[in-house]
């Protein structure tokens, strides 16, 4: 018999397996708690569980989180885990300590296969899927952690907000996703609320309306251009899900989601995204269309991707145009970047299936001239 890792349910399937063991329903309950709340994963420590649940567990589970490869601490506070997801593979996952609240960036992915031109994950190609609960185990390992070396009192919270904005495209991984979101915002788990938990997406539009329906949470999506042209070469999937189709998917998804407004994420590349004329063409892409707010994203360079960060004078001059028009912009404040754990910085270890560096030296990066939307 296979051993069932327990980080792989929500509340409802851990209540169903409780079932198929032969225990009450209510036994999941308690279990569930546990192992999220107290971060226990030893069956005999759970002294409320009755003896006949926790000798089975002991021959049927585990709670069995992901080996920590190496920890990395910015001189900001930033703390960045590396974590073995087997066969060569490992994920990065990252805390960002804030006066008001701590945030985790975890991985849904072993790479990305969407290959956005200015993420270091995106040309390291992709491996796999994160499995539920591998994406859990991240947040397991880490709010269990930080509470023993903050020394919380019991109950209180280490983190606050979750954002799916680590290594890959979470909507690609949506059958693993959905279950780990429900056991973040599970208040017999994490507790959090759908306002803190944040799915990240360069626009996987039949998911999007997925995600709307099944566990609406708040939502950012990666935009990078104001035209389908400019954002063909930064953002490959556009080609198969234009920006026309995407923002209509951001206008239906407000009808359930936990915040009036849709994030849009804009990486700020000199000479390719950043000129006023593109932040006019952004205002009248969005304006009157999708209540939003905008994130304009410093980037972080790599070696690979032959671009460069837009200058802060660049940036001050794009923000002022869309606040003028009355768009709620801000300038991310980068963290972490130096261990490499900024936004578009993760890379991990993946073993690639996919041939992205061939691929990318036979179809070299085409980018649009300054001012071509």
């Amino acid at each position: 018999m296979s051993v069932a890792n327990l980080l792989d349910f929500d509340l409802e399937t851990l209540a169903a397996y409780v079932e198929q063991l032969g225990e009450k329903r209510f036994r999941a309950t308690q279990l569930f708690r546990w192992i999220h709340q107290r971060g226990e994963c030893e069956f005999a420590n759970m002294t409320d569980l009755a003896r006949t649940l926790r000798d089975k567990l002991v021959d049927v589970a585990q709670v069995r989180s992901l080996p920590v490869v190496s920890e990395q601490a910015s001189s900001d506070g930033t703390v960045k885990w590396l974590f073995d997801v087997g066969a060569g593979n490992a994920v990065e996952t990252v805390f960002i300590p804030e006066d008001d609240r701590g945030t985790l960036c975890i991985s849904s992915q072993a790479g990305c296969a969407v290959g956005c031109t200015f993420c270091s994950t995106g040309h390291q190609g992709f491996s796999r899927n994160l499995t539920s609960g591998e994406i859990v185990a991240q947040l397991w390992f880490a709010e269990h952690e930080l509470r023993r070396r903050l020394h919380l009192p019991a109950g209180e919270r280490a983190i606050t907000n979750v954002v799916m904005m680590g290594m890959g495209e979470p909507l690609q991984n949506y059958a693993a996703l959905v279950p780990a979101l429900r056991v973040m915002l599970d208040d017999h788990a994490y507790g959090l609320s759908r306002r803190r938990v944040t799915v990240s997406t360069s626009g996987v539009v039949p998911m999007i309306d997925r995600l709307r329906e099944d566990c609406p949470v708040a939502l950012a999506v990666s935009l990078h251009a104001p035209g389908d042209a400019l954002r063909n070469d930064l953002v490959p999937l556009n080609r198969k899900y234009p920006i026309d189709e995407l923002l209509d998917a951001c206008v239906r998804y407000l009808d359930a989601a936990p915040r009036d407004f849709i994030t849009f994420e804009y990486c700020m590349l000199d000479g390719v995204n950043d000129s006023v004329s593109h932040a006019r063409a952004l205002v009248a892409l969005v304006k009157d269309r999708v209540p939003c707010k905008l994130n304009l994203i410093p980037f972080n360079p790599f070696s690979e991707s032959g671009l460069r960060r837009s200058s802060r004078e660049a940036v001050q001059r794009f923000a002022e145009v869309l606040q003028q028009a009355g768009i709620v912009t801000t300038v991310r404040k980068t963290r972490g970047d130096d261990i490499a754990a900024a936004c578009g910085q993760l890379a991990g270890e993946v073993q690639d299936r996919t041939d992205v560096k061939s691929r990318r030296a036979s179809r070299p990066i085409r980018i649009h001239a300054q001012g071509n939307a």
